[in-house]
């Protein structure tokens, strides 16, 4: 290694990487496997809003945290595992600590422990000198969840079976309001409910983009969660009021910041989390590590 790269590498090394939130613009249930996982059709569009995490090379080889998230196992924390994939993938004997600055909420459908994950994987591929392929890294970003594809490939996306299989899309991108209700919701139980829609028809991207972007999800997410279906009827005051993913967080698009202001100053309140944030097609983590290149 050059004397420049050397110099280079320990810059990264210092350098905070974002891990940003997404929201599914559309999300349609068509079909379940075998396996019970369900076949999808949604549109991930990514917004400014972002985890912060640093990397710390370390002695030995030992990969850990350098604060631990409360309730959740070090060894089961998503930037650990996806650090430890890396190693086991590639032989890598070297270790680092991971600073993770968490502001996207857990339980909230902004995919914040995914993206948490995307990044470590792109980002110490990079700075361990792995050498893996972007494809290599969708693969094994599958094996820690089924979103995690689509914060490494950093792009819009249609995506498509359980939302893995990415085509790159440009959708507007629009100031958002998103609001995250007092409620943790879980996704495994919403896609075990019985009265989920499980047969929705599949559409094409020019379905969604002429207008057609339900979610399957809403109708029992606001049954199980009062304060989700609450959130989306005040929201929808001001602009239509949409669920992300399984949510509990709902979004509504406007067409300027003035606009999106508006509603974000109106509804700030003590009660909900609450982001006023723009719409992204290219991750800001793809931005980053393409300024270094």
């Amino acid at each position: 290694m050059t004397q420049v790269q050397n110099k280079s590498l320990m810059l990264m090394w210092a350098e905070r990487w974002p891990a940003v939130a997404k929201l599914n613009l559309m999300l349609r249930i068509v079909g379940q496997r075998n396996d019970g996982y369900h076949l999808l059709q949604t549109v991930f569009q990514f917004v400014d809003v972002c985890d912060w995490i640093t990397f710390h090379p370390v002695e030995g080889g030992a990969v850990g945290l350098l604060h631990t998230i409360p309730g959740v196992a070090e060894s089961e924390d998503l930037t650990v595992r996806a650090a430890n994939l890396l190693k086991s993938e590639t032989g890598c004997q070297l270790g680092v600590c991971i600073e993770v600055e968490k502001n996207l909420p857990m339980g909230g459908g902004l995919g914040g422990g995914s993206s948490d994950a995307a990044t470590t994987l792109v980002v110490l591929n990079k700075l361990w000198g792995l050498g893996l392929s972007t494809n290599r890294l969708l693969e094994l970003g599958l094996t820690l969840g089924a979103d995690v594809p689509v914060f490494v490939n950093g792009y819009a996306a249609w995506a498509e079976g359980v939302g893995e299989v990415l085509e790159k899309i440009s959708p507007a991108e629009q100031w958002c309001v998103v609001i995250k209700p007092q409620c943790h919701v879980n996704t495994k139980e919403i896609f075990s409910a019985k009265n989920l829609t499980r047969n929705s028809k599949s559409i094409k991207i020019a379905d969604f983009i002429a207008g057609q972007h339900q979610n399957d999800c809403v109708e029992v997410v606001s049954e199980q969660y009062p304060s989700v279906k609450e959130a989306m009827q005040i929201l929808s005051e001001f602009s239509e009021a949409r669920l992300t993913g399984t949510g509990a967080c709902v979004f509504a698009q406007f067409d300027s910041k003035e606009l999106a202001e508006v509603a974000y100053n109106s509804l700030k309140n003590n009660k909900w989390q609450i982001y006023l944030a723009k719409g992204l097609n290219e991750s800001p983590l793809i931005t980053k590590l393409n300024d270094w290149n």
